[in-house]
């Protein structure tokens, strides 16, 4: 591992954890002594995302982080909750049968997520989700979310 500081080739493992889906481990640079994290997990090499359009592409998880992310900026979300959140949604998509899911299907699953963890991030993850053209939408949207 490089230390991202110096470049230094050499790092050691101060601390180690692991999560449901990958490891979380602080490494120390060997030169600068510097610390990082670091995150290392499985990569699902085969599950395929079929987009609206009928595009494959395989699935990419720094994408799910970026679209979770996103909506969350400016809200009290923690990065691990973000993390937690992504781990989770992809272990619901590695217990599928099926290695082929809908970006539908990945969109579905975040808004339940945002839902849990906080009104404000899911709202706006579901107005550029389900792409509101007019305040009537955004209100009717609202308007289930108040009553759950």
């Amino acid at each position: 591992m490089q230390c991202p500081y110096c470049l230094h080739p050499e790092t050691k493992v101060v601390d180690s954890r692991e999560s449901e889906s990958s490891v979380r481990r602080r490494r120390e640079c060997l030169k600068c002594e510097k610390r990082y994290t670091t995150y290392e997990q499985a990569e699902i090499d085969d599950l395929v995302v079929i987009k609206k359009d009928g595009r494959r592409e395989p699935f990419d998880r720094a994408k799910l982080i970026k679209s979770i992310t996103l909506p969350c900026q400016k809200r009290p979300i923690k990065t691990i909750e973000i993390e937690r959140m992504a781990d989770q949604i992809e272990l619901d998509l590695k217990q599928k049968d099926n290695r082929e899911v809908t970006s539908r299907d990945i969109g579905e699953l975040v808004m339940s997520k945002l839902k849990q963890l906080d009104k404000i991030a899911y709202i706006r993850f579901a107005a550029v989700y389900r792409e509101f053209e007019d305040v009537q939408q955004f209100r009717k949207e609202l308007k289930v979310l108040l009553r759950t």
